[in-house]
């Protein structure tokens, strides 16, 4: 925006993600208030929001993925940014920051409703203690990026992301089925397996060949963006 003159705009930019912000706090407090239940149905519950979560965190792996040639994702920005110059419109920026954030803020909501229902005692002490770790981060890389224009090695930082995201989808995929089996809602087909709760590994049929599949479609989808980006 402020290299295109718009600097008038700059206030509703900055009311888009506020008001972003806001609403994802009260995003998580209302979602508190739908999970606030016990025994089968809270099984059935965290199935559900785990697999949500998975699917979710799937995309936004793929779109990382996707974005990590650095002459696309700038290509990307300037064209969302373009849109809202010719629509002459201030509010078109105030929408764009506020959609930008509040998706972002959606996803993290229930990738962390998942990630507590999952928790208990100490574990979730150790959530906050992550989600506050990461949060100091990410000030103090927003900070030096705006105050000494540091360029981020967008392919290493996209790549490394995108492929995190993608193993805690298939994590979350197993415990989802786990959470829906106990809840007797999923039958269950035990095999001879090594459990690994982390990873969402569990010696049960349903749950690995969801897994494997998730894996298939995560390397596949992985290669086909990456001869793509080669080709373009």
């Amino acid at each position: 925006m402020i290299r295109t003159g718009r600097r008038e705009g700059l206030p509703y930019l900055h009311g888009g993600w506020i008001v972003a912000l806001l609403l994802g706090g009260l995003t998580w407090l209302i979602s508190n208030k739908l999970l606030a239940i016990s025994g089968a149905q809270r099984e059935v519950t965290e199935g559900v929001t785990a697999l949500i979560s998975a699917a979710l965190l799937l995309y936004v792996g793929f779109w990382l993925h996707n974005k990590a040639n650095a002459a696309k994702w700038s290509e990307f920005i300037r064209g969302q940014i373009t849109t809202a110059v010719k629509g002459k419109t201030l509010l078109g920026f105030a929408l764009i920051s506020f959609f930008a954030v509040y998706r972002e803020v959606f996803e993290t909501v229930l990738f962390y409703q998942a990630l507590w229902l999952e928790s208990e005692g100490s574990a979730q002490a150790a959530v906050v203690g992550g989600f506050s770790v990461g949060t100091v981060i990410l000030v103090i890389v927003a900070w030096l990026i705006a105050r000494f224009s540091i360029r981020l090695p967008l392919g290493l930082f996209f790549g490394v992301s995108s492929v995190l995201l993608a193993v805690m989808a298939v994590a979350f995929a197993g415990q989802g089925i786990a959470a829906l089996q106990s809840a007797g809602k999923l039958s269950a087909n035990p095999i001879t397996f090594p459990s690994v709760p982390l990873l969402g590994i569990y010696p049960n049929l349903q749950g690995i060949l969801l897994q494997l599949a998730l894996i298939t479609i995560i390397v596949v989808g992985f290669l086909y963006t990456r001869n793509g980006r080669r080709t373009s």
